[in-house]
C-alpha cells in the first residue's frame, strides 16, 4: 500500500460532528470528489515514470450541480508542469455503509486518519493503459485491503476536514461498538494446587 507523506497528526481540528456539520451532510451517504493522479520521470532505467496519488478534493453541492450542468461532467483533467504530469479524475463518489462503521470509526480515531484509492491499470472495458486509474474511493481500510488480493494498487491519502467532519456524524449515527462479554474466571490456584482435581480432598498419604 502507497501512502502519500503525512503529518503526526492529520486530524481536521473543530471536528465534532455535533458542532461543524450541517444536518443534511448527517444524512446523507455519499459524497462526491476529484482525484488527483501524479506522474514523474522515474530512477529507474527500466521505467520512463512513476505513478502516485497525490490527494482528493472534495466538492461541495455547487460544484457538483456546476458539473453536471456542464460538459466536464466525469472528464479527466491534464495538467502539466515540466516533468510532471496530473490526472485530476473529477465525479468520484465515496459512499458509507453501516456495516463498515467500525473501519471507517478507527481509521477516524487514528494518529493519521486517510481516504484509501483503488486504482488499476486497465479502463472500464478492462483493456490495459499503463497507468493507474482510480476506480474507488474509500475510507474503510477493510473494504481496501480485500483489493489487494487482486492486481489493484492501494494509495492512501490525508483526509479533507470535509470529509472527516461528514464521516464522522455518519458514525456517530449509525455506529454501536460490540459489547465485550465478561468471561468467567476460573480459580486456578484453588483447582491445580498440588495437582488435585476441583473439589477433590487428597490426604496426606496420597490417596
Amino acid at each position: 500500500m502507497n501512502k502519500s507523506d503525512t503529518s503526526t497528526n492529520n486530524k481536521p481540528e473543530n471536528s465534532q460532528a455535533d458542532i461543524s456539520t450541517t444536518d443534511s451532510e448527517k444524512l446523507k451517504n455519499s459524497f462526491t470528489v476529484s482525484v488527483i493522479m501524479e506522474s514523474r520521470p522515474s530512477q529507474n532505467k527500466w521505467i520512463d515514470e512513476v505513478w502516485d496519488a497525490v490527494g482528493i478534493v472534495a466538492l461541495s453541492e455547487q460544484d457538483v450541480d456546476a458539473g453536471e450542468s456542464s460538459e466536464a461532467k466525469d472528464q479527466i483533467k491534464v495538467v502539466e508542469q515540466g516533468e510532471v504530469k496530473q490526472l485530476i479524475y473529477s465525479g468520484m463518489k465515496i459512499r458509507l455503509y453501516n456495516d463498515e462503521c467500525e473501519s471507517y470509526y478507527h481509521n477516524l480515531m487514528s494518529p493519521e486518519p486517510g481516504c484509501f484509492i483503488i486504482a488499476r491499470e486497465e479502463d472500464a472495458e478492462g483493456n490495459d493503459t499503463g497507468i493507474p486509474i482510480p476506480f474507488l474511493v474509500s475510507l474503510s481500510f477493510d473494504e481496501a485491503h480485500a483489493y489487494l488480493e487482486g492486481e489493484a494498487t492501494i494509495y492512501a491519502v490525508p483526509i479533507p476536514p470535509e470529509l472527516y467532519r461528514w464521516a464522522e456524524a455518519y458514525v456517530v449515527e449509525n455506529y454501536v461498538a460490540e459489547k465485550r462479554i465478561k468471561r468467567k474466571r476460573t480459580d486456578w490456584k484453588v483447582d491445580s494446587r498440588e495437582g488435585q482435581q476441583p473439589g477433590k480432598q487428597q490426604d496426606k498419604s496420597g490417596n
